[in-house]
Protein backbone atom coordinates (compact mmCIF):
# COMPACT_ATOMS: atom_id res chain seq x y z
CA UNK A 1 0.00 0.00 0.00
CA UNK A 2 1.07 3.48 -0.15
CA UNK A 3 2.66 4.32 2.68
CA UNK A 4 -0.04 7.32 2.82
CA UNK A 5 -2.50 4.80 4.18
CA UNK A 6 -0.38 4.11 6.60
CA UNK A 7 0.29 7.53 7.80
CA UNK A 8 -3.78 7.92 8.18
CA UNK A 9 -4.21 5.35 10.75
CA UNK A 10 -5.64 6.57 14.08
CA UNK A 11 -7.42 6.29 17.14
CA UNK A 12 -10.72 4.64 17.82
CA UNK A 13 -14.03 6.44 19.52
CA UNK A 14 -11.43 6.84 23.05
CA UNK A 15 -9.57 9.29 20.90
CA UNK A 16 -12.46 12.05 20.42
CA UNK A 17 -11.02 15.21 21.30
CA UNK A 18 -13.29 17.80 23.41
CA UNK A 19 -15.08 21.21 22.88
CA UNK A 20 -12.44 23.06 22.24
CA UNK A 21 -10.76 21.60 19.85
CA UNK A 22 -14.44 21.12 17.86
CA UNK A 23 -14.82 25.04 17.79
CA UNK A 24 -11.17 24.88 16.65
CA UNK A 25 -11.22 22.50 13.60
CA UNK A 26 -14.73 23.44 12.79
CA UNK A 27 -13.33 27.24 12.24
CA UNK A 28 -10.27 26.19 9.90
CA UNK A 29 -12.47 23.30 7.97
CA UNK A 30 -14.83 26.49 7.06
CA UNK A 31 -12.20 28.50 6.31
CA UNK A 32 -10.44 25.93 3.91
CA UNK A 33 -14.47 25.28 1.93
CA UNK A 34 -14.39 28.70 1.56
CA UNK A 35 -10.96 29.01 0.23
CA UNK A 36 -11.83 26.04 -2.06
CA UNK A 37 -14.97 27.84 -3.42
CA UNK A 38 -12.89 30.72 -3.82
CA UNK A 39 -10.15 28.67 -5.63
CA UNK A 40 -12.55 27.26 -7.60
CA UNK A 41 -14.13 30.50 -9.42
CA UNK A 42 -10.05 30.99 -10.55
CA UNK A 43 -10.21 27.31 -11.68
CA UNK A 44 -11.86 26.63 -15.58
CA UNK A 45 -14.29 23.08 -15.85
CA UNK A 46 -12.39 20.13 -18.08
CA UNK A 47 -13.40 19.52 -21.15
CA UNK A 48 -13.11 15.93 -20.48
CA UNK A 49 -14.00 15.72 -17.25
CA UNK A 50 -16.43 18.08 -16.28
CA UNK A 51 -16.17 18.11 -12.67
CA UNK A 52 -12.18 18.31 -12.47
CA UNK A 53 -11.42 22.20 -12.23
CA UNK A 54 -8.29 22.89 -13.46
CA UNK A 55 -6.17 26.52 -15.25
CA UNK A 56 -7.42 28.36 -18.52
CA UNK A 57 -4.87 26.32 -20.92
CA UNK A 58 -5.02 23.01 -19.52
CA UNK A 59 -6.75 20.22 -19.43
CA UNK A 60 -6.70 16.98 -18.03
CA UNK A 61 -6.91 13.10 -19.74
CA UNK A 62 -7.06 9.44 -18.04
CA UNK A 63 -4.53 7.62 -19.39
CA UNK A 64 -4.99 4.52 -17.61
CA UNK A 65 -7.81 2.79 -14.89
CA UNK A 66 -8.58 -0.42 -13.44
CA UNK A 67 -4.92 -0.25 -10.90
CA UNK A 68 -4.99 -1.53 -7.78
CA UNK A 69 -3.44 0.49 -5.35
CA UNK A 70 -0.92 2.43 -7.78
CA UNK A 71 1.66 4.42 -6.11
CA UNK A 72 4.00 5.31 -8.18
CA UNK A 73 5.25 5.85 -11.80
CA UNK A 74 8.65 6.18 -13.07
CA UNK A 75 10.04 6.10 -17.19
CA UNK A 76 13.14 3.91 -18.07
CA UNK A 77 15.98 4.87 -20.54
CA UNK A 78 13.62 4.66 -23.75
CA UNK A 79 10.61 7.09 -22.47
CA UNK A 80 8.70 3.87 -21.60
CA UNK A 81 6.19 4.43 -18.59
CA UNK A 82 5.56 1.61 -15.30
CA UNK A 83 3.32 1.90 -12.69
CA UNK A 84 3.46 0.28 -9.18
CA UNK A 85 1.02 -1.26 -7.84
CA UNK A 86 1.84 -1.62 -4.04
CA UNK A 87 0.57 -5.43 -3.25
CA UNK A 88 -1.42 -4.04 0.32
CA UNK A 89 -2.00 -1.33 2.01
CA UNK A 90 -1.04 -1.73 5.69
CA UNK A 91 -0.49 -5.04 7.01
CA UNK A 92 -0.87 -7.09 3.88
CA UNK A 93 -4.33 -7.23 4.68
CA UNK A 94 -5.88 -6.97 1.13
CA UNK A 95 -3.92 -10.21 -0.21
CA UNK A 96 -2.99 -8.07 -4.17
CA UNK A 97 -0.48 -8.41 -6.16
CA UNK A 98 2.73 -6.18 -5.91
CA UNK A 99 3.93 -5.97 -9.39
CA UNK A 100 5.10 -3.79 -11.99
CA UNK A 101 3.19 -2.95 -15.24
CA UNK A 102 3.95 -1.09 -18.80
CA UNK A 103 1.61 1.72 -19.37
CA UNK A 104 1.12 1.69 -23.46
CA UNK A 105 0.17 4.34 -25.20
CA UNK A 106 -3.23 3.57 -25.71
CA UNK A 107 -3.60 3.00 -21.92
CA UNK A 108 -3.12 -0.62 -21.58
CA UNK A 109 -1.22 -1.95 -18.40
CA UNK A 110 0.94 -4.94 -18.78
CA UNK A 111 2.51 -6.64 -15.96
CA UNK A 112 6.76 -6.65 -16.67
CA UNK A 113 7.32 -8.02 -13.16
CA UNK A 114 5.32 -9.48 -10.41
CA UNK A 115 6.97 -9.37 -6.77
CA UNK A 116 4.62 -11.55 -4.97
CA UNK A 117 6.59 -13.51 -2.45
CA UNK A 118 9.76 -11.92 -3.55
CA UNK A 119 8.99 -8.97 -1.41
CA UNK A 120 6.87 -8.02 1.85
CA UNK A 121 4.42 -4.72 0.71
CA UNK A 122 3.77 -2.51 0.10
CA UNK A 123 5.56 -0.71 -2.56
CA UNK A 124 5.82 2.99 -1.74
CA UNK A 125 8.25 4.59 -3.92
CA UNK A 126 9.38 3.61 -7.24
CA UNK A 127 11.98 5.04 -9.85
CA UNK A 128 14.61 4.20 -12.32
CA UNK A 129 18.09 4.10 -11.97
CA UNK A 130 21.00 2.78 -14.03
CA UNK A 131 19.09 -0.17 -15.96
CA UNK A 132 16.64 -1.11 -12.71
CA UNK A 133 13.66 0.02 -10.58
CA UNK A 134 14.29 0.81 -7.23
CA UNK A 135 11.58 0.22 -4.88
CA UNK A 136 11.02 0.73 -1.22
CA UNK A 137 8.70 -1.74 0.72
CA UNK A 138 9.19 -4.12 4.05
CA UNK A 139 10.00 -7.01 4.89
CA UNK A 140 9.14 -9.87 6.27
CA UNK A 141 10.03 -8.93 9.87
CA UNK A 142 8.32 -5.56 9.07
CA UNK A 143 11.78 -2.94 8.80
CA UNK A 144 11.90 -1.08 6.50
CA UNK A 145 14.07 -1.89 3.10
CA UNK A 146 15.25 -0.78 -0.27
CA UNK A 147 15.55 -3.21 -3.48
CA UNK A 148 16.88 -3.35 -6.17
CA UNK A 149 14.76 -4.99 -9.05
CA UNK A 150 15.70 -5.82 -12.79
CA UNK A 151 12.87 -5.70 -15.52
CA UNK A 152 13.38 -9.70 -15.85
CA UNK A 153 12.36 -9.99 -11.88
CA UNK A 154 16.20 -10.32 -10.35
CA UNK A 155 15.37 -8.49 -6.90
CA UNK A 156 18.46 -7.52 -4.61
CA UNK A 157 17.55 -6.10 -1.29
CA UNK A 158 19.92 -2.92 -0.96
CA UNK A 159 19.01 -1.52 2.12
CA UNK A 160 16.91 -3.15 4.89
CA UNK A 161 16.96 -2.52 8.91
CA UNK A 162 14.48 0.30 9.23
CA UNK A 163 13.29 -0.22 12.62
CA UNK A 164 10.60 2.74 12.81
CA UNK A 165 8.47 0.97 9.47
CA UNK A 166 6.97 -1.69 12.01
CA UNK A 167 4.67 0.49 12.85
CA UNK A 168 1.94 2.52 10.10
CA UNK A 169 4.46 4.30 8.53
CA UNK A 170 7.48 3.24 5.95
CA UNK A 171 10.05 4.02 3.29
CA UNK A 172 8.25 6.08 1.03
CA UNK A 173 9.78 8.20 -2.15
CA UNK A 174 13.12 7.24 -3.66
CA UNK A 175 14.81 9.38 -6.21
CA UNK A 176 18.04 10.04 -7.46
CA UNK A 177 20.12 13.26 -6.83
CA UNK A 178 22.02 15.36 -9.07
CA UNK A 179 24.93 14.26 -7.35
CA UNK A 180 24.69 10.38 -8.21
CA UNK A 181 23.02 9.41 -4.38
CA UNK A 182 19.78 8.21 -3.47
CA UNK A 183 17.64 9.81 -1.27
CA UNK A 184 14.68 8.14 0.69
CA UNK A 185 12.09 9.30 2.72
CA UNK A 186 11.22 7.17 6.08
CA UNK A 187 8.41 7.71 7.83
CA UNK A 188 8.51 7.49 11.87
CA UNK A 189 7.37 5.17 13.97
CA UNK A 190 4.00 6.16 15.30
CA UNK A 191 1.90 9.58 15.51
CA UNK A 192 3.36 11.76 17.80
CA UNK A 193 6.09 9.70 19.95
CA UNK A 194 4.93 6.43 21.65
CA UNK A 195 3.71 3.04 20.33
CA UNK A 196 0.10 3.54 21.29
CA UNK A 197 -3.23 1.62 20.84
CA UNK A 198 -2.99 2.99 17.28
CA UNK A 199 -0.53 0.65 16.87
CA UNK A 200 -2.01 -2.55 18.29
CA UNK A 201 -1.81 -4.27 15.20
CA UNK A 202 2.16 -3.54 14.60
CA UNK A 203 3.18 -4.00 18.06
CA UNK A 204 1.32 -7.55 18.07
CA UNK A 205 3.21 -8.46 14.95
CA UNK A 206 6.23 -6.75 15.74
CA UNK A 207 6.55 -5.49 19.76
CA UNK A 208 10.25 -4.32 19.30
CA UNK A 209 9.20 -1.43 16.79
CA UNK A 210 9.30 2.26 18.09
CA UNK A 211 10.22 5.60 17.00
CA UNK A 212 13.90 6.43 16.86
CA UNK A 213 16.18 9.48 16.38
CA UNK A 214 18.82 10.06 13.89
CA UNK A 215 21.28 11.85 16.48
CA UNK A 216 21.75 11.14 20.37
CA UNK A 217 18.96 12.68 22.16
CA UNK A 218 17.94 12.77 26.02
CA UNK A 219 14.25 12.58 27.32
CA UNK A 220 12.60 14.63 29.38
CA UNK A 221 10.84 11.24 30.63
CA UNK A 222 7.24 11.65 29.92
CA UNK A 223 5.44 8.13 29.74
CA UNK A 224 1.98 7.79 28.98
CA UNK A 225 -0.45 4.82 30.83
CA UNK A 226 -2.29 2.91 28.11
CA UNK A 227 -4.10 -0.67 28.17
CA UNK A 228 -1.52 -3.55 28.02
CA UNK A 229 -3.20 -5.09 24.78
CA UNK A 230 -0.22 -7.36 24.19
CA UNK A 231 -1.67 -11.33 24.15
CA UNK A 232 -2.22 -12.04 27.53
CA UNK A 233 -1.52 -8.39 28.75
CA UNK A 234 -3.77 -7.74 32.30
CA UNK A 235 -4.12 -3.67 33.57
CA UNK A 236 -2.45 -1.04 32.61
CA UNK A 237 1.45 -0.16 31.25
CA UNK A 238 3.48 2.50 30.86
CA UNK A 239 4.46 3.58 27.17
CA UNK A 240 7.86 6.00 27.04
CA UNK A 241 8.98 8.07 23.93
CA UNK A 242 11.11 6.24 21.34
CA UNK A 243 10.80 3.12 22.87
CA UNK A 244 8.55 0.10 22.34
CA UNK A 245 5.72 -0.33 24.05
CA UNK A 246 5.67 -1.26 27.24
CA UNK A 247 8.91 0.16 27.93
CA UNK A 248 8.55 3.29 30.57
CA UNK A 249 11.79 6.28 30.68
CA UNK A 250 13.17 8.11 33.01
CA UNK A 251 13.99 12.12 32.72
CA UNK A 252 17.76 12.51 31.61
CA UNK A 253 17.75 9.38 29.80
CA UNK A 254 20.04 9.04 26.74
CA UNK A 255 18.71 7.72 23.36
CA UNK A 256 21.80 6.59 20.17
CA UNK A 257 20.78 7.86 16.88
CA UNK A 258 20.21 5.62 14.39
CA UNK A 259 21.68 6.13 10.81
CA UNK A 260 18.63 4.46 9.56
CA UNK A 261 16.27 6.54 11.99
CA UNK A 262 12.54 7.03 11.18
CA UNK A 263 11.37 10.71 10.28
CA UNK A 264 13.86 11.28 7.97
CA UNK A 265 15.71 11.86 4.67
CA UNK A 266 18.31 8.54 3.77
CA UNK A 267 20.73 9.27 1.68
CA UNK A 268 23.50 6.31 0.09
CA UNK A 269 25.62 5.67 -2.66
CA UNK A 270 22.73 3.01 -4.27
CA UNK A 271 26.30 0.93 -5.40
CA UNK A 272 27.01 0.54 -1.23
CA UNK A 273 24.15 1.16 0.05
CA UNK A 274 24.50 -0.26 3.68
CA UNK A 275 28.02 1.05 4.58
CA UNK A 276 27.35 4.97 3.00
CA UNK A 277 23.53 5.93 4.53
CA UNK A 278 23.14 8.27 6.86
CA UNK A 279 20.41 11.08 7.49
CA UNK A 280 20.26 14.08 4.95
CA UNK A 281 17.76 15.38 7.46
CA UNK A 282 15.52 14.62 10.10
CA UNK A 283 12.68 15.50 12.58
CA UNK A 284 9.87 14.77 10.11
CA UNK A 285 6.88 13.30 11.21
CA UNK A 286 6.42 11.19 7.75
CA UNK A 287 7.96 12.42 5.42
CA UNK A 288 6.38 11.15 2.26
CA UNK A 289 7.99 12.81 -1.36
CA UNK A 290 10.89 14.80 -2.17
CA UNK A 291 11.79 16.72 -5.42
CA UNK A 292 14.55 19.06 -6.81
CA UNK A 293 13.76 22.71 -8.68
CA UNK A 294 16.27 23.74 -11.19
CA UNK A 295 18.47 25.60 -8.64
CA UNK A 296 19.02 22.12 -6.91
CA UNK A 297 16.89 23.30 -3.94
CA UNK A 298 15.30 20.29 -2.16
CA UNK A 299 11.75 19.80 -1.37
CA UNK A 300 9.85 17.76 0.92
CA UNK A 301 6.21 16.97 1.49
CA UNK A 302 5.22 15.89 5.09
CA UNK A 303 2.60 13.82 6.23
CA UNK A 304 1.64 16.01 10.26
CA UNK A 305 -0.18 14.97 13.33
CA UNK A 306 -3.08 12.94 13.80
CA UNK A 307 -4.97 14.08 16.90
CA UNK A 308 -5.32 10.50 17.61
CA UNK A 309 -5.23 8.70 21.03
CA UNK A 310 -1.75 8.53 22.81
CA UNK A 311 -0.66 11.73 22.50
CA UNK A 312 -3.37 13.82 20.10
CA UNK A 313 -2.02 17.02 18.66
CA UNK A 314 -4.90 19.59 17.59
CA UNK A 315 -2.39 21.02 14.65
CA UNK A 316 -3.61 23.29 11.90
CA UNK A 317 -1.34 22.19 9.30
CA UNK A 318 0.43 19.58 7.19
CA UNK A 319 4.00 21.43 5.66
CA UNK A 320 6.02 21.16 2.63
CA UNK A 321 9.69 22.16 3.69
CA UNK A 322 13.02 23.36 2.08
CA UNK A 323 15.31 21.02 3.03
CA UNK A 324 18.43 21.77 4.58
CA UNK A 325 20.87 18.84 5.27
CA UNK A 326 21.44 18.13 8.53
CA UNK A 327 18.83 20.27 9.86
CA UNK A 328 15.87 19.04 12.61
CA UNK A 329 12.66 19.57 11.38
CA UNK A 330 11.15 19.45 14.71
CA UNK A 331 8.96 15.94 15.15
CA UNK A 332 7.63 15.32 18.12
CA UNK A 333 7.50 18.60 19.64
CA UNK A 334 6.66 21.14 17.32
CA UNK A 335 4.13 21.60 14.93
CA UNK A 336 3.91 22.19 11.31
CA UNK A 337 4.84 26.26 11.53
CA UNK A 338 7.63 25.07 14.06
CA UNK A 339 5.33 26.28 17.45
CA UNK A 340 5.70 24.58 20.21
CA UNK A 341 3.19 21.63 20.52
CA UNK A 342 3.19 22.73 24.10
CA UNK A 343 0.47 26.25 22.96
CA UNK A 344 -2.33 25.86 24.13
CA UNK A 345 -4.33 26.06 20.90
CA UNK A 346 -2.72 22.55 19.70
CA UNK A 347 -4.11 21.03 23.34
CA UNK A 348 -6.95 18.54 22.54
CA UNK A 349 -9.50 18.47 25.71
CA UNK A 350 -7.82 16.50 28.46
CA UNK A 351 -9.92 13.64 27.89
CA UNK A 352 -8.00 12.72 25.10
CA UNK A 353 -4.60 12.49 26.74
CA UNK A 354 -4.04 9.24 29.00
CA UNK A 355 -2.91 9.52 32.68
CA UNK A 356 0.60 11.12 32.17
CA UNK A 357 3.99 10.51 34.36
CA UNK A 358 7.07 11.57 34.98
CA UNK A 359 9.21 9.40 35.13
CA UNK A 360 7.02 6.87 37.66
CA UNK A 361 5.31 10.46 39.15
CA UNK A 362 1.55 11.12 38.10
CA UNK A 363 1.82 14.59 36.56
CA UNK A 364 -0.73 16.99 34.57
CA UNK A 365 -2.50 15.18 31.34
CA UNK A 366 -1.31 17.68 29.39
CA UNK A 367 0.97 17.89 26.19
CA UNK A 368 4.90 18.18 27.21
CA UNK A 369 7.90 18.05 25.40
CA UNK A 370 9.79 14.69 25.06
CA UNK A 371 13.08 15.64 24.15
CA UNK A 372 15.25 17.87 26.46
CA UNK A 373 15.98 20.38 23.94
CA UNK A 374 18.80 22.20 25.62
CA UNK A 375 20.45 18.81 26.37
CA UNK A 376 20.10 17.12 23.06
CA UNK A 377 21.98 20.67 21.38
CA UNK A 378 18.35 20.81 19.64
CA UNK A 379 17.01 24.29 18.94
CA UNK A 380 13.15 25.67 17.39
CA UNK A 381 13.35 24.64 14.26
CA UNK A 382 14.06 28.01 11.03
CA UNK A 383 10.54 28.93 10.09
CA UNK A 384 12.45 29.94 6.83
CA UNK A 385 12.44 26.21 6.25
CA UNK A 386 8.44 26.36 5.48
CA UNK A 387 8.04 26.53 1.79
CA UNK A 388 3.94 25.99 2.46
CA UNK A 389 1.27 25.09 4.65
CA UNK A 390 -1.53 22.88 3.83
CA UNK A 391 -4.55 22.31 5.10
CA UNK A 392 -4.42 19.77 8.34
CA UNK A 393 -4.96 15.94 6.75
CA UNK A 394 -4.73 17.13 3.53
CA UNK A 395 -1.72 14.24 3.59
CA UNK A 396 0.90 16.31 1.02
CA UNK A 397 2.50 13.36 -0.94
CA UNK A 398 5.18 13.13 -3.45
CA UNK A 399 5.58 15.57 -5.68
CA UNK A 400 7.73 17.15 -8.23
CA UNK A 401 8.66 20.51 -10.31
CA UNK A 402 7.55 21.55 -13.71
CA UNK A 403 9.66 21.82 -16.18
CA UNK A 404 10.52 24.84 -18.36
CA UNK A 405 7.74 24.14 -21.09
CA UNK A 406 4.97 25.14 -18.35
CA UNK A 407 5.37 28.70 -18.74
CA UNK A 408 4.70 30.63 -15.80
CA UNK A 409 4.61 26.98 -13.47
CA UNK A 410 8.00 26.18 -14.62
CA UNK A 411 10.12 25.69 -11.50
CA UNK A 412 6.66 25.67 -9.40
CA UNK A 413 6.57 22.55 -6.82
CA UNK A 414 3.23 20.42 -7.54
CA UNK A 415 1.81 18.61 -4.50
CA UNK A 416 -0.67 16.18 -4.74
CA UNK A 417 -2.98 15.97 -1.28
CA UNK A 418 -4.01 12.44 -0.61
CA UNK A 419 -6.34 13.91 1.15
CA UNK A 420 -7.87 12.82 4.80
CA UNK A 421 -9.43 9.71 6.53
CA UNK A 422 -12.09 11.50 8.01
CA UNK A 423 -12.76 10.39 11.91
CA UNK A 424 -9.40 7.91 11.72
CA UNK A 425 -7.32 11.05 11.14
CA UNK A 426 -9.28 13.92 13.52
CA UNK A 427 -12.47 11.93 14.84
CA UNK A 428 -14.22 15.82 15.36
CA UNK A 429 -13.52 16.22 11.28
CA UNK A 430 -16.66 16.50 9.95
CA UNK A 431 -15.46 18.13 5.98
CA UNK A 432 -12.84 16.71 3.61
CA UNK A 433 -9.34 17.91 3.04
CA UNK A 434 -7.17 17.70 0.34
CA UNK A 435 -8.02 15.18 -2.60
CA UNK A 436 -5.98 17.75 -5.30
CA UNK A 437 -2.94 18.80 -6.33
CA UNK A 438 -1.23 22.42 -4.93
CA UNK A 439 1.24 23.84 -6.38
CA UNK A 440 3.45 26.28 -4.51
CA UNK A 441 6.36 28.46 -5.87
CA UNK A 442 10.03 27.73 -5.57
CA UNK A 443 12.22 30.59 -6.18
CA UNK A 444 13.84 32.19 -3.15
CA UNK A 445 11.41 35.03 -3.67
CA UNK A 446 8.21 33.06 -3.65
CA UNK A 447 5.47 33.51 -1.72
CA UNK A 448 5.32 30.26 0.16
CA UNK A 449 1.31 30.32 -0.82
CA UNK A 450 -0.22 26.96 -1.36
CA UNK A 451 -2.74 27.09 -4.09
CA UNK A 452 -5.21 24.59 -6.21
CA UNK A 453 -4.18 23.91 -9.40
CA UNK A 454 -6.24 20.65 -9.83
CA UNK A 455 -9.58 20.13 -8.03
CA UNK A 456 -13.03 18.71 -7.99
CA UNK A 457 -15.90 21.09 -8.03
CA UNK A 458 -16.74 20.29 -4.83
CA UNK A 459 -14.52 19.49 -1.92
CA UNK A 460 -13.43 15.84 -1.72
CA UNK A 461 -12.98 12.92 -3.41
CA UNK A 462 -14.83 11.75 -6.48
CA UNK A 463 -16.56 8.79 -5.45
CA UNK A 464 -17.74 10.61 -2.33
CA UNK A 465 -19.84 12.88 -4.83
CA UNK A 466 -21.38 9.83 -6.69
CA UNK A 467 -18.69 10.08 -9.95
CA UNK A 468 -16.23 7.97 -9.32
CA UNK A 469 -13.65 8.02 -11.70
CA UNK A 470 -14.75 10.95 -13.03
CA UNK A 471 -12.89 12.85 -10.35
CA UNK A 472 -9.86 13.35 -8.80
CA UNK A 473 -9.77 10.70 -5.90
CA UNK A 474 -6.55 9.74 -4.00
CA UNK A 475 -3.94 11.33 -5.44
CA UNK A 476 -0.50 9.91 -4.05
CA UNK A 477 2.09 10.88 -6.92
CA UNK A 478 2.57 13.39 -9.25
CA UNK A 479 5.72 13.34 -11.73
CA UNK A 480 6.53 15.11 -14.60
CA UNK A 481 7.81 12.27 -17.92
CA UNK A 482 9.87 12.67 -20.61
CA UNK A 483 7.04 14.65 -23.13
CA UNK A 484 6.82 17.39 -20.15
CA UNK A 485 3.61 16.44 -19.58
CA UNK A 486 2.38 15.87 -15.61
CA UNK A 487 1.04 12.46 -14.62
CA UNK A 488 -0.85 11.43 -11.67
CA UNK A 489 -0.91 8.36 -9.73
CA UNK A 490 -4.24 7.92 -8.33
CA UNK A 491 -4.55 5.44 -5.85
CA UNK A 492 -8.17 4.81 -5.54
CA UNK A 493 -11.53 4.75 -4.03
CA UNK A 494 -11.59 4.03 0.06
CA UNK A 495 -13.96 4.30 3.20
CA UNK A 496 -14.03 4.33 6.78
CA UNK A 497 -15.60 1.22 8.49
CA UNK A 498 -16.27 0.31 11.63
CA UNK A 499 -17.24 -3.46 10.81
CA UNK A 500 -13.06 -3.54 10.38
CA UNK A 501 -12.56 -2.73 13.85
CA UNK A 502 -14.83 -5.68 15.23
CA UNK A 503 -12.92 -7.99 12.55
CA UNK A 504 -9.45 -6.84 13.79
CA UNK A 505 -8.52 -4.50 10.96
CA UNK A 506 -7.73 -0.97 9.94
CA UNK A 507 -11.59 0.63 9.84
CA UNK A 508 -10.92 1.31 6.23
CA UNK A 509 -12.28 -0.63 3.39
CA UNK A 510 -9.77 -0.33 0.19
CA UNK A 511 -11.59 -1.12 -3.18
CA UNK A 512 -9.62 -2.54 -6.28
CA UNK A 513 -9.32 -1.81 -9.47
CA UNK A 514 -10.43 1.67 -8.87
CA UNK A 515 -6.27 3.52 -9.07
CA UNK A 516 -5.98 5.44 -12.48
CA UNK A 517 -3.37 7.09 -14.33
CA UNK A 518 -3.78 11.03 -15.16
CA UNK A 519 -1.89 12.95 -17.44
CA UNK A 520 -2.19 16.98 -17.62
CA UNK A 521 -0.87 18.95 -20.39
CA UNK A 522 -0.61 22.72 -21.28
CA UNK A 523 -2.26 23.24 -24.64
CA UNK A 524 -1.17 24.96 -27.33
Amino acid sequence: MSEKEESRRGPIASAMAGAVSVGANMLGEKFTELKHNADSKKLKASANFPMIRLPEGYEIEKIAQGLTYPTSVAWDDRGNMYVAEAGGTFLDEENASARILRVDSNGTATEVVNLDGKIYPAISGMTWYNGAFYITHRDRELYGCVSRVTPDGEVTQILGGIVDSKSDHQPNDVRVGRDGRMYVCVGIGGNSGYMDENMIPFVLKAPDGHPTPAKDIVLTGYNIELPDFREGGKGTVLTGAFMPFGTATEPGQAVKGSNKAGGTILVFDPENAEATVQPYAWGFRNAIGIAWNRDNDMFVAVNGYDNAAGRPINDYHDGTYRVREGAWYGWPDFAANFSPVTDARFKPSSSAIPPTYKGRERVAKELHFLIDHEASGLEQPDTSLILGLHEVNSSPSKPDVAPEGWGDYANHLFVPEYGDFQWITNPMRDKFAGNRIARIETSGSGENTVHAFIQNEKVGPGSQQGELGEGIERPYDVKFGPDGAMYIVDFGSHRTSLKRIAEGHFPVEFDRGTGMVWRVTKMK
